[in-house]
């Protein structure tokens, strides 16, 4: 059955695997043999049921969930979402701004990424000056660093 789901995994960007596990045994060689054969975590999605009538009924919610999500353009606003806090993480990082935030991202991807990477590593691959470089290599590698407080320059406070 994995091989079949290996094969089916890349003929769909989307796939649900419902799989029948009525009994504690069976879930247990299931699991045995999900890592046995390598699979993926979540990649494709295996949804455990006791009995048909269950697996019915999720593929069903999972129809329900997907079509709502695509009617509302729930992926765009989450990607959306996602990109404001990616900003709000790296321009909380002493002197880097929003440009330098979308440098990253386009050039080096996540935050892990950005994290795992060398100041050299990031002068190659971005326009950001060798402080700024240095500066987020540092933040994310000394706690000395990272446990500072911000000093926000651009906001001035009115007395």
């Amino acid at each position: 059955m994995l091989s079949r789901v290996q094969k089916l995994k890349g003929q769909f960007a989307h796939i649900y695997v419902v799989v029948l596990l009525p009994t504690k045994e069976q879930n247990e060689l299931f699991v045995h043999s999900y890592f046995k054969y390598g699979m993926e975590l979540g990649k494709p999605t295996f949804v455990p049921v006791e009995d048909l009538e269950m697996g019915f009924e999720k593929i069903v919610k999972i129809a329900i969930s997907r079509g709502v999500c695509k009617r509302q353009d729930v992926i765009t606003k989450l990607k959306a979402e996602a990109m404001d806090v990616f900003l709000q993480v790296l321009t909380s990082i002493p002197g880097i701004e929003n440009h330098d935030a979308n440098a990253l991202n386009q050039a080096i991807g996540s935050i892990e990424a950005i994290a795992k990477a060398s100041k050299e590593y990031i002068l190659q691959n971005t326009d950001l000056s060798a402080d700024k470089a240095e500066i987020i290599s540092r933040f994310f590698r000394d706690s000395n660093f990272y446990m500072s407080p911000k000093i926000n320059r651009s906001e001035k406070q009115v007395i």
